[in-house]
């Protein structure tokens, strides 16, 4: 009998990762779609006549594009961030199974929490966080489920051993500071006006920082916004369209409004505005087009209401695209990190410390900003997007503590 199954002659694997085969779902989806898993006997995938399905003969390859449509639906169901996710867990719980003789698939409750306080309680180990362990737990699971077995770590005592490990080793979670409007100034006037290809660079990265904050944007937002989601309103400055959303799996979709700022460096319209411009005049004449427009524009003067600022580019085109060192605006689109690192090098350019900022630190920044100017939680997450007010609560209580508190009746 081979280590880690029960069965003689078989070795323990994981589901397919998601770049392989249709990804970790199709791996445990294997015998839960199909003719079999159906009670439909005599199928011509199994080798029979052909299948009935609804009262009607249904061809073999008909029920197999339909089994195999039902799959990618069901993956679907799931954010591709997730599925990355679990993938590489349940990788990884099955090579630490491999390796110890133990059954991987279907698992014993004992063996998942054994693996858990092996990574909670190593001292060579990086230190999981608690939330990341309930993560391995929950990859687990959807493993398991999905190929027909009981969840391990739906067993009690699971349960209370992640709380266990919560109350032994949990932590306050790293959060980055946040950026408020007054950094945000410091940052957009550090950033070049001129010179090439810097110039190019400063553009869009304005546009992101601008936008980011009033937007109250997540970086993955930013980078999936396509230039058709970003449309001009007379009255309001720009609505933005968000069709995809952390919170949002099923895609309802946000309409975020970015108005008109009375001072020009920090007004989302004209920086958006001025951004196209570069984009368009790299696509009509490229390097010199770019410093004629650049060499143009009066920085110091709104260009927002300008009909320039209302025209439209293409729809798919990524808003914010990839740049060539060489100053080149490359067809593709920025990735998170990529909007990460932006937020991190400008901030430093301010003297700032970077370590301390991410991506996260606008969106932050916003909350922060609209807490203390006396916004309350419903008119925030109008913008944010957040479901409960818990959340304003957190962002308040990590980056404006005093805000609201009564400590400040004291008379100290």
């Amino acid at each position: 009998m081979t280590p880690g199954t029960g069965t003689p002659g078989d070795t323990p694997r994981p589901p397919k990762p998601a770049s392989a085969g249709g990804g970790a779902a199709a791996g445990v989806l294997d015998g839960g779609w199909g003719p079999e898993s159906e009670g439909v006997e005599g199928s011509e995938a199994a080798g029979g006549g052909p299948a009935q399905l609804g009262g009607a003969l249904a061809p073999a390859d008909e029920l197999a594009g339909l089994w195999g449509a039902a799959a990618g639906l069901v993956e679907a169901a799931r954010a591709a961030n997730t599925r990355t996710a679990y993938a590489s867990d349940w990788a990884r719980f099955a090579g630490w199974c491999a390796d110890r003789e133990l059954a991987t698939m279907p698992a014993t409750p004992a063996t998942l929490g054994a693996y858990l306080t092996a990574a909670a309680t190593d001292p060579a180990a990086p230190g999981y966080t608690p939330a990341t362990l309930a993560r391995w737990v929950a990859a687990v699971n959807f493993a398991h489920r999905r190929a027909g077995h009981p969840a391990p770590g739906a067993h009690p005592h699971v349960g209370e051993l992640l709380a266990g490990i919560r109350r032994e080793h949990g932590r306050p979670p790293a959060r980055r500071d946040a950026l408020v409007t007054a950094d945000l100034r410091v940052i957009l006037a550090a950033l070049p006006t001129s010179g090439w290809p810097a110039v190019v660079a400063g553009r869009r990265d304005a546009a992101i920082l601008v936008l980011g904050f009033a937007g109250a944007f997540r970086r993955g937002e930013l980078a999936g916004l396509d230039v058709a989601d970003v449309r001009v309103h007379r009255g309001d400055g720009l609505h933005v369209t968000v069709r995809a959303a952390k919170n949002d799996p099923g895609r309802a979709g946000q309409v975020k409004a970015v108005p008109y700022g009375v001072e020009v460096a920090t007004c989302g319209p004209c920086a958006w505005a001025r951004w196209r411009a570069v984009v368009t005049a790299a696509e009509k004449g490229g390097r010199i087009a770019v410093m004629r427009t650049v060499l143009a524009d009066d920085r110091v003067t709104h260009l927002c209401r300008s009909p320039a600022a209302e025209a439209a580019g293409d729809g798919v085109e990524p808003a914010f695209r990839a740049l060539h060192k060489t100053g080149r605006i490359r067809p593709g689109r920025l990735s998170g990190p990529a909007v990460t690192k932006i937020v991190q090098r400008r901030a430093a350019a301010a003297g700032y410390d970077p370590t301390r900022l991410g991506g996260h630190s606008l969106r932050a920044g916003f909350v922060t900003a609209a807490v203390t100017a006396g916004a309350d939680a419903h008119a925030i997450m109008r913008q944010t997007g957040h479901r409960t007010p818990a959340m304003i609560e957190v962002y308040t209580r990590h980056h404006a503590p005093l805000e609201a508190n009564a400590v400040t009746r004291l008379g100290l």
